[in-house]
């Protein structure tokens, strides 16, 4: 649950810990607008669907600014900003660093509540309800168009309607993830089994599973987390994959407790005690099993393909030691992602140059994030599946240069490239939700006794009362 460079996602959230040093370091990490530095509104059309006046004078401050310890993606942003004010020259945009990952939830929300947010904060796809109810951000509707953002119609629509609400758009996207099948393509095949062909059901995961189980040392054919958060997280991906759903489509009520639900439980339970395919040590949570597959300790995870990253560039791994297959079922999967939101209170040019950064930094083929020749000559990573949410020509053309400027094998990842899965956001409340399902997900790997059907109804009822809080 977090994301390759500074890009974090909403799998970070899990797993962060509220500490009294993030609180105490808020004022410094968010800023909120000065009076001086909005730009008096008198520059360039009043149209808000209009781009921005090139002779206003418009101050901006922007967080996710990569810090001094990742240089490469420092020196990116700081080309980027050089060519933008090229473009916009009466724009000064003032970058935030913030501590550790961009986005650690409970600095986030304190940071809400302070209206202490930089003019153009980073969010996860969940976060709207939150940023909503503390009244955070603008409505950027009217000034989100083909003239602003010209590749918007090339966008995943999900990608972009996962920032509305009640027809209003508050954020323009950063990137996107979608959940997929994991595999250590050297266990594969030392266990016989095609490393090009990662199981595409959860019957063959589980054949797959004894097969590299069996090759002992302590290797585990499948992980699952159970804790932090995490638990629920995957259960949810889970049960995605199955067709089914976490809460119906009202908001207000879970819907798990059913044979699908009782499904996916009762195979780990399978897994873990019939098979012995799951290892002995449980309660996992994000970070161990990206170290057990990392070491060539474990075959299979469900993961977002930015895992890979993390683990090369944290721990050692090698890019071609890995490789990703669509979820198993495929009949849907858990999508998430990021993007930027626009602070309450903003001016006119306020908002329209951040739509202007916002989309030559993020959303322009071939500029600023998807400038791949620029990130293989930095050394970066380039040929991962994801940040991918252009669609048409757009995507083509990206997909052409991303895999001419790969720095790792990208047909190790083919099958889950050319079996895409339709993406579902995750439900409302989700944190509270997730920390619930934890327990059904512990329950079954840490008992071999474990009644499914109550662990199920338990955590319906429980689910149940934080949907009638809302």
């Amino acid at each position: 649950m977090r994301s390759a460079g500074f890009r974090r996602t909403r799998r970070a959230s899990a797993v962060t810990l509220v500490t009294a040093l993030a609180l105490t370091a808020l004022a410094s990490c968010g800023t909120s607008s000065s009076g001086g530095g909005k730009g008096d509104g008198s520059e360039g059309s009043s149209d808000p669907s209009a781009p921005l006046d090139l002779k206003a004078k418009v101050t901006i401050s922007i967080d996710c600014m990569p810090p001094a310890a990742k240089a490469a993606e420092l020196r990116e942003w700081n080309e980027d900003i050089k060519t933008f004010k090229k473009m916009y020259p009466n724009v000064t945009i003032n970058g935030k660093s913030t501590p550790g990952q961009c986005l650690e939830p409970p600095r986030f929300t304190a940071m809400l509540k302070a209206k202490s947010q930089p003019d153009v904060f980073y969010a996860y796809f969940t976060d709207l309800e939150q940023v909503l109810d503390n009244n955070g951000a603008e409505d950027i509707s009217a000034y989100v168009t083909d003239r602003t953002v010209p590749a918007l119609k090339d966008i995943q629509p999900q990608v972009v309607d996962v920032a509305r609400k009640d027809g209003k758009l508050y954020a323009l996207p950063t990137s996107n993830y979608t959940m997929g099948l994991m595999i250590n393509r050297k266990l594969f095949t030392e266990a016989g089994l095609d490393p090009d062909r990662p199981p595409a059901t959860w019957d063959a995961v589980r054949e797959a599973g004894r097969k590299i189980a069996a090759l002992g040392k302590g290797i585990a054919g499948y992980g699952e987390y159970s804790a932090g958060n995490t638990g629920g997280w995957h259960f949810t991906a889970a049960q995605y994959s199955l067709g089914g759903d976490v809460v119906d489509p009202t908001g207000k009520k879970a819907a798990f407790n059913d044979d699908t639900g009782k499904q996916v439980l009762q195979q780990l339970h399978d897994m873990r005690w019939e098979d012995n395919s799951m290892g002995q040590t449980q309660l996992l949570k994000w970070g161990d099993l990206q170290k057990q597959i990392a070491s060539d300790k474990l075959g299979m995870f469900l993961a977002a393909p930015d895992d890979i990253t993390y683990m090369v560039q944290q721990l050692g791994a090698k890019y071609e030691n890995f490789g990703m297959g669509p979820i198993p079922g495929a009949e849907g999967t858990l999508f998430g992602g990021n993007n930027y939101m626009i602070k309450k209170g903003s001016s006119p040019n306020q908002i329209k140059a951040a739509i202007a950064w916002l989309n030559f930094k993020n959303l322009t083929q071939g500029k600023g994030q998807f400038d791949w020749a620029r990130t293989k000559a930095d050394q970066l990573p380039v040929g991962l599946p994801q940040p991918n949410f252009f669609l048409g020509t757009t995507k083509t053309k990206d997909d052409a240069q991303r895999v001419a400027n790969a720095t790792m094998p990208v047909e190790n990842f083919k099958a889950f490239m050319d079996n895409p899965v339709t993406g579902k956001a995750e439900p409302p409340k989700a944190q509270e939700i997730y920390k619930i399902l934890d327990n059904a997900m512990s329950g079954v790997l840490t008992n071999r006794h474990a009644d499914v059907d109550k662990l199920l109804s338990t955590a319906e009822q429980q689910v149940n009362q934080v949907l009638a809080n809302q």
